[in-house]
């Protein structure tokens, strides 16, 4: 019989459950990835989600506080950034103003050894350093490759910002990296000069072959640049993919509404193929839900079917802005406003039905039903979790000192402008609007989420407040852990004070 031959993974680079954490913060979350050879690869993310601190990780800038990076199947964790086959472009090129182009460019060059192929009288391999004709033909090459052929002598402090990003990115290729990193190369530039450098660097990648680790948060740079995508957000990693597959299948509400415009709405599954929503049930492309299993779903504007006869739903418009190729219209329905995107144009006020075509209506498992955390009884009527004290209605007879875990639905959570009206202080990390509410996703300072349905619209950053009345909490008995166990076992063996008249255990023993 003959053998199927295996393909070997040909991943350059490889992250496994790497986590940083910032005097008790964690700000990257066991991330696992797996880069591929050649691959441009972009980490997308607001700002504050571990984007960046992953990038300076993987060139050595920083270390893990635990897990691994593995370049090229050897495990590079520990090796400072200078002997790592690796370069960066930041957003702040760093060019040296004394030096022109062609200089600034060489730089790494005359620093560099190359071995000979030879050895010592020890064995130990002999270096040498580039000549000069080696150096001006390598920077000669990448200067034509990033058009600036005829900018070698000129002074930097001269040149436009485009230009000197093409430079650091010339400065960066000329020593031939296997990767080069580029963390927000483009954010200094106006928006004509980046839009032509996506077209640039996308151009390059191609031209250089090497592999490609971008970081922005800028999702249309995302979408145009690149061959994957790593959506993360809290330090951790929501999507993994191909841009494609990122904006027509998002995995959670987060990365719908961070890529590309999106109708995001809470639903069940009534059976496989089937969904209901807004009063009305629609035929979809999923199954593996249970019956009746509440999910979230959105709905792409291009995919929303606007009709002035026949529909699913009933709406009314509320907005129609020509948008040049497109119109993007407003419409309310059963109290949420879909956005549209069609070439029909409707006249404000204007009753019109909407239909949804079976693969325009993606649905996603919902990231939690529920806030549920493990806590512990601090008294008669009062119990500690998330780093705060909160009331509860002892009706079990709970005793202090009992573990527990507590339960609040998103809608009996209360948010404060003012962070002292509440038990604990959070920050508003994503805020989805759900039609007749917002589905708010908060960080307390202890690092605990929770998701609350409100009325108000909250901006992300925003620091409050969190409020439970009592008789929304519900407590339940948690089993003991093992490190309950352990915990019990430590304060049980702590050596007690002894007596004054007391003989050293030495002595009790020696007689």
């Amino acid at each position: 019989m003959n053998s199927v031959p295996v393909k070997k993974s040909d991943n350059i680079i490889e992250i496994k459950n790497v986590s940083k954490v910032f005097d008790g913060i964690t700000v990257v979350d066991d991330v696992n990835l797996a880069v591929k050879r050649g691959e441009f690869v972009t980490l997308l993310g607001p700002s504050g989600c571990g984007k960046t601190t992953l990038l300076r990780m993987i060139a050595g800038f920083e270390l893990p506080t635990k897990g691994s990076i593995i370049l090229e199947k050897q495990d590079v964790t520990t090796v400072p950034p200078h002997l790592r086959p690796i370069n960066t472009v930041f957003q702040k090129y760093a060019l040296f103003p004394h030096l022109n182009v062609f200089k600034n460019i060489a730089f790494g060059l005359k620093l560099k050894k190359i071995p000979t192929g030879e050895t010592d009288k020890k064995g130990k391999p002999i270096f040498r350093k580039y000549t000069k004709d080696e150096i001006a033909e390598k920077v000669e090459r990448v200067l034509k490759l990033v058009n600036l052929e005829a900018y070698g002598h000129r002074d930097v402090t001269g040149l436009s910002g485009g230009q000197q990003q093409r430079v650091a990115i010339a400065r960066a290729i000329v020593c031939e990296p296997k990767v080069l990193l580029l963390d927000e190369p483009l954010g200094a530039l106006d928006l004509k000069m980046r839009k032509e450098m996506q077209s640039e660097l996308a151009a390059m990648h191609k031209n250089i072959g090497i592999t490609f680790i971008f970081v922005t948060h800028d999702q249309e740079e995302a979408l145009t640049m690149s061959d994957k995508i790593v959506v993360m957000t809290d330090g951790a990693v929501q999507q993994y993919g191909t841009p494609k597959a990122i904006y027509d299948e998002p995995a959670n509400a987060f990365v719908a509404d961070f890529i590309g415009e999106s109708n995001i709405l809470s639903g069940e599954m009534p059976r496989d193929f089937r969904v209901r929503f807004l009063g009305a049930e629609f035929e979809c492309m999923d199954k593996g839900f249970e019956a009746g299993e509440r999910v979230d779903l959105v709905v792409r504007p291009e995919d929303v079917i606007l009709d002035r006869k026949a529909g699913k739903l009933r709406g009314e418009v509320v907005s129609c802005v020509f948008k040049g190729t497109y119109y993007e219209t407003e419409v309310l329905s059963c109290d949420y406003q879909f956005t549209v995107q069609n070439n029909t144009e409707f006249a404000v006020g204007e009753a019109v039905f909407l239909s949804i075509a079976p693969d325009g209506i993606h649905i996603m498992k919902k990231l939690k039903t529920i806030n549920e955390f493990d806590a512990v009884v601090t008294g008669e009527n009062t119990v500690e979790f998330c780093g705060g004290e909160f009331e509860f209605v002892n009706a079990q007879g709970f005793e202090k000192g009992d573990n527990v875990r507590v339960k609040i639905p998103f809608d009996k959570v209360e948010l404060t402008d003012d962070e002292a009206d509440g038990a604990v202080g959070a920050n508003i990390t994503q805020a989805f609007y759900k039609g007749s509410y917002y589905q708010v996703q908060v960080y307390t300072d202890d690092d605990n989420e929770f998701f609350i349905d409100t009325v108000d619209e909250w901006d992300m950053g925003d620091r409050v407040g969190i409020s439970i009345k009592p008789e929304d909490i519900e407590v339940l008995r948690r089993a003991v852990t093992p490190s309950d166990e352990v915990a019990a076992t430590t304060d049980a063996e702590e050596p007690k004070e002894a007596a004054p008249d007391a003989k050293p255990q030495e002595e009790v023993g020696s007689e």
